[in-house]
């Protein structure tokens, strides 16, 4: 199977270079990533300035790797559309340093390049591993994504996939299988503002507050130990409010 790796915490992230090392002896795989740290990037793409390419030598990985000085999303357009001549069966992004787990998925980079992969019909997979007291478990990551690949039948997928994976520090149990479900609630930053003296505040982030776990969801069971992953889809498309705003607008109905 070829594929095409990706991240948004750069090209010398140890995340990315553990996945490599999974799937290289039974896997094609390519690697671009961008050239520095790029966390929390969205799905933002580079248009006002060419993207540079870099080819890179890293060790212990007999594969090609490139770095870009573009964005997550930017890797796999780059590999999509230059590297690989869009020959790849599917794509996987990180392994990011920390969650993205709950809306948490809105700002990552991570997912977004995911998601960029099935704009070109690829099915993808985010895979993350829990931050935990300046450490990451990026093997028990990896191993659960070899796990979905070998599980997953990428040639009959006829629709677009991507998939959030999520592994917590420490598991509740190897053998337990992982957790399917529903992303759970917002987590709320801490703000710290500051006057510089001359008119001017600065704001910035201090720390995350958790709100309530909601049941059955990727928040709740990573707090319990287990793996997590979620089928996520990109159509913004509110289809409960689909037919009331067409009445309110087309039929001049009042809307309530």
């Amino acid at each position: 199977m070829k594929i095409l790796l990706a991240n948004d915490d750069g090209i010398m992230a140890p995340g990315i270079h553990t996945l490599a090392k999974h799937l290289i002896d039974k896997h094609e795989i390519i690697i671009i990533a961008p050239e520095t740290q790029r966390s929390a990037q969205s799905h933002a793409i580079t248009l006002h300035k060419p993207i540079v390419i870099k080819e890179v030598k890293l060790d212990g990985i007999d594969a090609p790797a490139y770095s870009i000085s573009g964005t997550p999303a930017d890797c796999v357009r780059v590999g999509m559309e230059l590297l690989t001549d869009g020959d790849v069966d599917i794509v996987l992004s990180g392994i990011n340093m920390g969650l993205n787990s709950g809306m948490d998925i809105l700002y990552s980079g991570t997912v977004s390049a995911a998601i960029e992969a099935n704009l070109y019909g690829v099915p993808s997979i985010a895979v993350s591993a829990e931050w935990c007291k300046g450490d990451v478990n990026y093997e028990i990551a990896a191993k659960y994504a070899v796990k979905l690949i070998d599980k997953l039948e990428i040639e009959k997928i006829d629709t677009p996939m991507v998939l959030n994976l999520n592994t917590p520090f420490d598991l509740h149990d190897p053998e337990v299988p992982i957790k399917v479900c529903r992303t759970g609630g917002p987590i709320y930053d801490y703000y710290m503002t500051e006057s510089n003296g001359n008119g001017e505040k600065t704001l910035k982030v201090i720390g995350r507050k958790d709100t309530v776990l909601e049941e059955d969801t990727d928040r709740l069971f990573l707090s319990k130990g287990f793996a997590t992953l979620t089928p996520l889809s990109y159509d913004f498309t509110n289809f409960k409010l689909m037919d009331k705003v067409r009445k309110c607008i087309e039929e001049n109905d009042k809307c309530e």
